[in-house]
């Protein structure tokens, strides 16, 4: 997830609480901010290490959903209202299932995604692993990731029949299988060498 405090927008901030319908209204394409508590809180730039990896899992998924009609994949700064009073986020990576199409509104997805990832920084680790812990797991997002890109690590976590988080992996390098996503996988390690798709594809045994 992107840092807080430093603005991207010039905008002007909107005094006092607003509702989500006025976050909404006040948020444009440039400026990347999340509702909190009735607040706006803007995000601060991300490093480059950190989009590299936001844009290779995009990828990895966009292909993968794509072949397989499995849903859609969105990313930042597109929101998400998992719930009528949880926050609105802006996760790094969202997927929402195909038969879940009808969530997906013109500028917010209006309920929990199936897949959230966060790629975290210093600065957000201990919200990534606390506040949106638990708001995710409340709103029922049936997978949370978190990397790392520093540590060069990947915490999954999946939602139980009892709906708390269940560690389903954690480390550096291995193979995950997700649950929400059917049949798709990856080695955790691609996501800090990157290797060209098409050599993941030849993996995936799709040539």
């Amino acid at each position: 997830m992107a840092t807080l405090v430093q603005a991207t927008s010039a905008r002007p901030l909107p005094e006092g609480k607003i509702s989500y319908e006025q976050f909404l209204e006040w948020l444009d394409e440039d400026t990347w901010a999340e509702w909190v508590d009735g607040e706006v809180v803007l995000m601060s730039p991300i490093s480059d290490e950190h989009q590299a990896v936001v844009n290779y899992l995009t990828t990895l998924l966009l292909f993968h959903t794509l072949e397989t009609r499995a849903g859609r994949v969105l990313t930042e700064p597109f929101q998400m209202k998992s719930g009528p009073n949880l926050p609105g986020r802006s996760p790094d990576i969202l997927f929402v299932s195909a038969e879940r199409q009808h969530l997906i509104q013109r500028h917010f997805l209006n309920g929990p995604a199936d897949l959230v990832v966060e790629v975290i920084s210093p600065e957000s680790r201990a919200r990534d692993r606390g506040e949106k812990y638990y708001e995710y797991e409340q709103a029922g997002v049936r997978e949370y990731w978190i990397i790392d890109p520093e540590r060069k690590q990947v915490e999954f976590y999946v939602l139980s029949e009892k709906g708390i988080y269940q560690p389903a992996f954690v480390g550096q390098e291995g193979e995950y299988h997700s649950v929400a996503i059917e049949g798709f996988w990856l080695r955790v390690e691609w996501l800090w060498e990157r290797p060209p798709m098409m050599e993941v594809i030849k993996v995936w045994g799709w040539v």
